[in-house]
């Protein structure tokens, strides 16, 4: 897709639209030719205004100056016109993550793009707000849109394509009708095998509680409340999972837990031991485990092999480090079982993190806090951009750490891995827990508090 819209130049092949055959060498290129793309993480710039982020660098003037009355004129004309719902005058940094991308997706129509690429839509909406996009995608195909859209999400790629193309390592496998095809036979194509798509596992055997948070007062980087009165215990043998639409305070939570951000107020105990205002090493020591969200921005050191990320917690202990200097040779045989047991490809322990796929990153980062054999693993989106075969792969190593033990506090925006993987599931709604769920209430159900709708005492 990033060959398809001018950021990377083809080694070899051509492409062809309306027939004809392109060069595509920029996205500027892209956009002449009428292709538009939105990117998994959004790019749009927060403190401006929706018109202000649509009309950029196409901006109606008036003089020297943007003419903001025709801008949001031009949006509300648009908006009209493809039944995508927007306030031009809103600043960005405040809709929600659904509005954000109807604003990518006018974007790109103001542009006059009649192919429209979108990247993993669906990652951080609710089930209400995927079957808003869905509504706007067939509104734009009926228009005469052309739509690529990409996801590992099998059951939404039934329902909203007409065609699909399955890519394994580099090659097209096989593009077949949705008609006749299921989830099971697209899988079988990706991975190359039978998948397991519902995760099996025993009936949890909770024991006393590892993870304890009490009355939780946290704020984000503009001082304003993210997590108000949070109180949960994640106990020995289950997973609690957290469910919520994005940005309801869910990082700024994880953050806290894990010492990337200070608490205002409250207490967080792992296994009776009170480590509020312990800082990112001190909680790693007392027994926590941080599978991270952004897995090149926190979990990973991109420029370094991977038998250094794979020693970033332990690099100054024996074996790795004897009187303060590093062994590479003690860090080689670290990592080379820890690559073989987590069947990370395309990588040898000097291979650089960078070098990696999205789902082979994610292994070396599951590896390493796995490792440790950690009190209480809290894993954060650990599934996010990855495919099939490496999300069963994830779902296991989870169950895994349940059935030995372990406490695991799941943090994710996939409702379906929710349900699927967590014994107990707690719903964040403007930084605050609004309700404890059974894994089997019903999506509506899970909708509705994501939302804000329902508001119960946790039991």
């Amino acid at each position: 897709m990033s060959v398809l819209y001018g950021l990377y130049s083809p080694d070899e092949g051509e492409m062809h639209l309306n027939g004809e055959p392109v060069v595509i060498d920029s996205p500027s290129r892209a956009i002449e030719l009428g292709i538009g793309m939105v990117f998994q993480h959004f790019m749009l710039v927060p403190v401006m205004t929706v018109a202000e982020n649509i009309v950029l660098a196409d901006e109606p003037r008036k003089g020297l100056l943007l003419d903001t009355k025709a801008a949001a004129r031009r949006v509300r004309e648009l908006s009209d016109r493809f039944g995508l719902s927007v306030d031009p005058d809103a600043r960005v940094a405040d809709i929600s993550v659904g509005t954000q991308q109807r604003v990518e997706i006018l974007r790109a129509l103001d542009r006059g793009a009649d192919v429209l690429i979108l990247d993993e839509p669906t990652a951080v909406l609710t089930a209400q707000e995927t079957q808003e996009l869905f509504r706007i995608l067939r509104t734009l195909t009926a228009e005469g849109k052309s739509i690529v859209f990409i996801s590992h999400k099998l059951g939404e790629v039934l329902d909203i394509a007409d065609r699909v193309s399955v890519l394994r390592r580099g090659k097209k496998v096989e593009t077949v009708s949705t008609e006749g095809a299921t989830e099971e036979s697209l899988a079988r194509m990706m991975v190359g095998r039978d998948v397991l798509f519902r995760v099996a596992k025993e009936p949890a055997k909770p024991g006393d509680a590892l993870l304890e948070v009490a009355d939780l007062e946290v704020v984000d980087d503009r001082e304003l409340p993210a997590v108000q009165g949070v109180s949960f215990e994640v106990r020995a043998g289950e997973i609690v999972g957290i469910a919520g639409v994005d940005d309801n305070g869910q990082g700024e939570l994880v953050e806290t837990l894990t010492g990337l951000r200070a608490a205002v107020a409250g207490t967080v105990k792992v296994d009776g031991r009170d480590v509020t205002r312990a800082d990112v090493r001190g909680k790693l020591d007392a027994g926590i485990g941080h599978i991270a969200e952004d897995r090149h921005r926190r979990g990973l050191v991109l420029d370094f092999n991977l038998a250094e990320n794979l020693c970033l917690r332990d690099y100054n202990r024996a074996p790795i480090a004897k009187r303060g200097l590093i062994s590479p040779k003690r860090m080689n045989e670290r990592a080379q079982p820890l690559l073989e047991e987590y069947d990370v490809r395309g990588g040898s322990c000097d291979a650089l993190a960078l070098s990696l796929s999205g789902g082979n990153q994610q292994k070396v980062v599951i590896a390493r806090e796995i490792a440790e054999e950690p009190k209480v693993l809290i894993a954060a989106q650990p599934t996010r951009g990855l495919d099939v075969g490496a999300i069963e792969f994830v779902h296991s190593r989870l169950i895994e750490q349940r059935d030995a033990g372990r406490g695991v506090l799941l943090v994710s925006l996939e409702l379906e891995e929710i349900r699927s993987l967590s014994d107990r599931v707690l719903v964040m709604y403007d930084g605050r827990v609004v309700a404890e769920l059974s894994p089997e209430a019903s999506e509506e159900e899970f909708g509705v508090a994501m939302l804000g709708g329902k508001r119960e005492a946790p039991a």
